[in-house]
């Protein structure tokens, strides 16, 4: 009876444990976010841009990007090194500032920002107005503590129509980029406009209309790069 009892028991604890252990399969992969799901295809896609990307770690190796998920694209689909990018989601010209001493840290010849995107939907009463006077103060910032760093201001990239009517304050870029240009001109920095470049791509949108796929990030170093004046 005892053997019994012991036999029933050590069944028990088995089974038990066999049912932990597939609720915890079960919850692992509940927490699979859907886009790991469909990423198999961008995965294949951010390694082909990848492979490409190996003739622009030389061009850029002392460049840093600096700027909003839009700009972390370079990093996240590996077209260019981490320590070349220096960006993430949400940021703003205000938010950037916090960022200055990791970019000396880095040490950079070239200093390529762009913000803005997210600037526009700044819940301010004049979001222009707000974001660029701190974007004077982000390059200020940039030079104080690189003073010998090229500055190159990139515009803010068109989104789709779609994406504008879902958001309307993105209607607002366009006058945006005129500020930002003249901006440039104020503080003698450089200042590229990517929207003809968007425009000629506009199939590299992402599902979002405002992003971008991996391949559009070697295209867009491709264009700064034939820029002389702005790479050299």
């Amino acid at each position: 009876m005892k053997m019994l009892k012991k036999i029933t028991g050590m069944l028990l604890i088995g089974t038990v444990a066999l049912t932990v252990g597939a609720c915890g399969d079960q919850g692992e992969k509940a927490q699979t976010p859907a886009s790991a799901i469909s990423g198999q295809e961008d995965g294949a896609e951010t390694s082909a841009a990848a492979q490409q990307s190996s003739s622009y770690e030389p061009l850029y190796r002392t460049s840093v990007f600096l700027g909003d998920s839009i700009t972390e694209g370079l990093s996240y689909h590996d077209v260019l090194e981490k320590d070349n990018v220096l960006a993430g989601a949400g940021k703003t010209a205000e938010f950037a500032l916090r960022d200055i001493d990791e970019l000396a840290r880095r040490k950079p010849d070239h200093v390529f920002i762009q913000l803005g995107s997210d600037d526009i939907l700044w819940p301010a009463d004049d979001p222009q107005t707000y974001s660029l006077a701190h974007y004077a103060r982000l390059i200020d910032s940039v030079r104080a503590k690189l003073t010998t760093a090229k500055i190159t201001l990139l515009s803010v990239t068109p989104v789709t129509s779609e994406a504008e009517r879902t958001e309307p304050r993105y209607r607002k870029i366009g006058d945006y980029n005129e500020g930002l240009k003249a901006l440039a001109a104020k503080e003698q920095v450089g200042f590229v406009d990517l929207t003809p470049l968007v425009s000629a791509h506009s199939d590299l949108y992402d599902t979002d209309g405002i992003h971008f796929q991996a391949a559009f990030y070697p295209i867009l170093l491709d264009f700064l790069n034939d820029q002389s004046d702005v790479t050299r």
